[in-house]
């Protein structure tokens, strides 16, 4: 039987889709590969990871056996259930890819369902199941039994549930099986429990769980309130970021792979698979202007108990990312057995970047209890004690050089997007306390705030320029400060601003598309080049909304929407002949959209 497993060549990043339980998900290739898949957890050690290594990663394949034919991928509409349509010269068959949403607080019974559909037709079909568990770096035994094979590691076992007879490869199974039009042909890929207990589903149990998780995904997406312009694609958007969010604790994972590059080739790769506080933060806004309050709380629980917890720390009270449930501890190694997607190495796991000082962390953290305590539920007197503790942190430490929010590893400045939210941080503070009556040292805070208010006005503004710039005493430009007007730092139609903007569209700006700063001009400690950062062209989309450049926000916007992949996900970053670059998919990209879908549609009446 010839075998449709790797060696194969590696799949564009943004040839993918996903699927999740909101524990973990799943990258399907537009060929029918699992390229990507960590269990139980988004930050476990992968089990199929043939994204960053062709040949020892492991995958899990389903693809016809004749090599002749077109696929068209696409979302069950309203939900996370992904199809992968075959269309061969003999019939069109379809794979239905999901993952069931289990309210069982253990992982076991977690389960990939692969359901294979011939339409028309008959197709003869392969399939082959080659994990490689904790990233290649542990072995397994692989047992087959009468509907099956069972997958055993010693800190994990996966039993894979079929009627197809199977054969024994070198890492795995392969099998084949032929469909007629009408027929189906089921594969579960479940973790095992402690107790080594196997669960047959058969095709009618497997429907039955089709049928669940449709209905929960378009239960849940019932409650937004979205109505505007562009709804498909908030909506894809707020998929998205459910599909990333790890439902135990509420906490949004930044994108759940490591080390896909910046660059191919390059160095630039990190491990997303952590939560952000700013990423939190901006999650949180955007979850309240969509209507989803529950989800809100949660997360805003999550938040609190970090900076509750975290009071001890020794740079201030909170840490930049941390585990989705919660933990603070996150090493960074390297990967070298991996050659990384496309020869890009290293592959991280980890993220050395928790460890750093970020200071606009604090604006993010507290803008987001200021919304939350205005448009979801009033903050509690012990919130607020945690507030005036991180507030009084800032009044203290806002003077300060940091690594800032790209996470540079060239040394610490005074950037710019640094003070402004640490603006933001004791500004929004200010403001609970007055609208409240909550205690406050408000004459240090007013204090404080006017003090970093006339630092930016001073330092951050390059009168030459004629532009606010990337930090002080340099003149390069940057991005984030973009948020500047979207923060009620600065009008957006002041002259100072106006004229920062018209900079960033010179020189930052290509074809709508924004680079984040310019990596040549200002060092970041890091060799190669990067694309252009999909958040920050969503938040020029905002800034010409904001300024009254309707025609040109809106056409911005529409180019970008090209930018997205055929199911309308997006990586961290677009690359010069427009493929995606980065981790895939980003949170952070797609609660930029949601916004700047909102404030567009808004503004355009």
């Amino acid at each position: 039987m010839a075998s449709i497993l790797p060696p194969y060549d590696y799949h564009p990043i943004a040839d993918h889709g996903v699927v999740g339980d909101m524990r973990t998900v799943a990258l399907v290739a537009t060929d029918g590969s699992v390229d990507w898949l960590c269990l139980p957890r988004f930050d476990s050690p992968s089990v199929f990871g043939a994204i960053l290594d062709r040949h020892e990663g492991g995958s899990f394949c389903i693809a016809p056996l004749r090599e002749d034919y077109q696929v068209r991928q696409l979302y069950l509409p309203d939900t996370n259930v992904l199809i992968t349509r075959f269309l061969t010269p003999t019939g069109v068959c379809e794979i239905e890819d999901f993952m069931p949403i289990s309210a069982r607080r253990r992982d076991a019974g977690q389960s990939l369902v692969r359901r294979v559909l011939c339409v028309r037709g008959t197709i003869p079909m392969a399939m082959g199941c080659e994990p490689r568990f904790d990233y290649g770096r542990a072995e397994h035994k692989t047992n087959l039994h009468d509907h099956g094979a069972l997958f055993e590691s010693a800190d994990l076992s996966l039993a894979l549930g079929t009627e197809t007879k199977l054969a024994r490869t070198e890492h795995g199974v392969e099998g084949q099986f032929t469909l007629e039009a009408g027929e189906s042909r089921t594969f579960v890929l479940e973790v095992i429990g402690e107790d080594g207990q196997l669960h047959h589903q058969s095709e009618e149990s497997a429907l039955e769980l089709f049928d669940r998780t449709v209905a929960f995904w378009r239960g849940w997406l019932s409650q937004s309130r979205y109505t505007g312009r562009w709804r498909e694609t908030v909506n894809r958007s707020a998929l998205t970021l459910k599909l990333l969010t790890y439902a135990p604790t509420g906490a949004l994972v930044a994108a759940p792979t490591t080390s896909l590059p910046e660059q191919v080739g390059g160095v630039r790769n990190w491990d997303y698979r952590y939560t952000w506080i700013r990423d939190a933060a901006f999650s949180l806004f955007a979850l309240l202007r969509l209507g989803f309050t529950d989800e809100a709380a949660s997360f805003m629980d999550w938040l609190t108990q970090r900076f509750r917890e975290d009071a001890s720390l020794s740079d201030g009270p909170l840490q930049v990312m941390y585990r989705i449930d919660g933990s603070a501890e996150i090493v960074e190694e390297v990967l070298d057995h991996w050659e990384g997607y496309k020869g890009s190495a290293p592959v991280r796991i980890g993220n050395g970047a928790a460890e750093q000082l970020q200071l606009d962390i604090y604006g993010e953290l507290i803008d987001s209890v200021y919304l939350y305590n205005k448009h979801g539920t009033p903050i509690s007197h012990e919130t607020w004690s945690d507030v005036t503790r991180i507030v009084d942190w800032v009044c203290n430490n806002w003077d300060q050089a940091d690594e800032g929010i790209w996470e540079v590893r060239g040394g610490r400045k005074d950037f710019t997007y640094s003070r402004l939210m640490s603006w933001v941080a004791v500004e929004r503070s200010v403001r609970m306390a007055n609208q409240r009556g909550l205690p406050a040292d408000l004459m240090r805070w007013h204090s404080t705030r006017d003090a970093i208010y006339a630092q930016i006005m001073e330092r951050g503004w390059h009168p030459k320029r004629g532009a606010f710039v990337q930090h002080y005493d340099a003149e390069h430009l940057d991005a984030s400060v973009l948020l500047m007007p979207l923060v009620k730092f600065i009008a957006p139609n002041d002259p100072m601003w106006t004229s920062t903007l018209d900079v960033i569209s010179d020189e930052l700006v290509s074809d709508s598309l924004v680079y984040r700063y310019n990596a040549g001009a200002a060092p970041d400690g890091l060799e190669g080049e990067e694309g252009t950062f999909s958040i920050c062209t969503f938040w020029y989309v905002e800034a010409l909304a904001r300024a009254g450049r309707l025609d040109e926000a809106r056409l911005v916007f529409e180019k970008m929407l090209t930018y997205a992949n055929h199911l309308g996900l997006y990586s961290e970053e677009i690359g010069p002949t427009g493929e995606q670059l980065g981790n895939f998919p980003q949170a952070f990209t797609h609660l930029a959209l949601i916004s700047a879908a909102h404030t567009l549609d808004e503004r355009l009446g």
